[in-house]
């Protein structure tokens, strides 16, 4: 009887954190039509994989400062502001600066958009951190309005736009950023 009682209230808990209107607004579906008028009204849909990196990089600002009479630039998305600091990444501004370089040409098609993107360095250096941040950040922009991944499902000419956060989608579109650039 206690079992059941227990899950009874999961259920209804799981039933509370469901709503039907934000799923549909976070799982756009429509005609090509549909998605032609949608790249009217908003353009940056039709952003490729690395353009929407760069800009969910870009997004969270960008501070200036000088360090040995060299300016540094210092890419606030490593602070991880939005889990308290969490994943930071401190101390490798030129390393950052580079990556953030390499996401940049790549969104303007100046040919690194055709490389595969290797970290690499000693243990500690934070690689995997650059890349869990990249995955977290891209599964919070592909919420917010400017960030939906949109996509055709082959010759039916349905259109999708996954806006979910989920794991999946960001890994997979790092993953992809090298094959295809246009997803």
């Amino acid at each position: 009887m206690h079992d059941e009682t227990e899950a009874v209230n999961i259920l209804s808990a799981i039933a509370n954190l469901q709503s039907a209107q934000e799923y549909q607004e976070l799982n756009w579906e429509g005609s090509l039509e549909d998605y032609l008028k949608l790249v009217q009204e908003s353009p940056r849909v039709t952003r490729n994989a690395f353009q929407r990196i760069y800009d969910m990089i870009i997004s969270h600002g960008v501070e200036e400062y000088v360090e040995h009479k060299k300016k540094i630039t210092r890419y606030r998305f490593f602070k991880d502001y939005a889990h308290d600091g969490r994943d930071a990444v401190y101390g490798i501004e030129q390393s950052l600066t580079h990556l953030v370089d390499i996401f940049k040409s790549a969104s303007r098609n100046y040919g690194t958009e055709r490389r595969v993107i290797l970290l690499h360095g000693p243990v500690g250096s934070a690689k995997s951190t650059m890349v869990r941040l990249l995955k977290k950040g891209l599964e919070e922009y592909s919420r917010k309005p400017e960030g939906p991944c949109t996509r055709s499902h082959g010759p039916t000419s349905r259109m999708t736009s996954r806006r979910k956060s989920s794991p999946w989608s960001a890994t997979n579109c790092l993953a992809r950023c090298a094959k295809n650039p246009f997803i």
